[in-house]
């Protein structure tokens, strides 16, 4: 095989590695990340909320009407080149204590597949009223008077000598 030959296939080689290399996802990992023991592992029954707090650690979220239902939050992301990114895996945790003992008494595992998909709305409420239009809105102030000094003197809640 000559030179110029080989650069070509080089070349080509190269290219397509590149091109390859260009397309494979970029992964993002956010939320709680299970390095020495998992959620999963948490005893029900046995555990308290201060071996649970030093397994796993603080909890991603406590419920908003119950202080004695943890989560953890974990997700994975990934995004091709210059696509929106796209949630590949979701775990939540949900581990439920005891209000008197503070003993675990539940732990759920929900997954992506658990989750639904809401349906949002992004129109505005209509508020009561009418729209003005442009013109209205430039030529609404004219004949009111509001350029021109007013004399409020003699007007309740108006002190003397008082200019605004």
């Amino acid at each position: 095989m000559s030179r110029p030959a080989v650069l070509a296939a080089l070349a080509a080689v190269t290219l397509a590695a590149a091109g390859l290399s260009a397309c494979s996802p970029i992964t993002s990992y956010s939320g709680f990340q299970a390095i020495d023991s998992d959620p999963k592992d948490v005893k029900i029954g046995t555990d308290t909320k201060s071996t649970v707090r030093a397994k796993l650690g603080s909890p991603s979220v406590q419920s908003t009407f119950d202080p004695n239902v943890w989560f953890y939050v974990n997700q994975i992301k990934e995004r091709v080149a210059f696509r929106r990114p796209k949630v590949t895996a979701r775990n939540v945790t949900a581990i439920a204590f005891n209000k008197d003992s503070e003993l675990v008494e539940t732990v759920n595992v929900y997954t992506l597949k658990d989750g639904k998909v809401i349906a949002y709305n992004a129109r505005e409420t209509p508020t009561r009223g009418r729209e003005m239009t442009i013109l209205e809105q430039l030529l609404g102030s004219v004949g009111r008077g509001g350029l021109l000094p007013q004399d409020d003197e003699g007007v309740p809640g108006s002190r003397p000598g008082d200019r605004r």
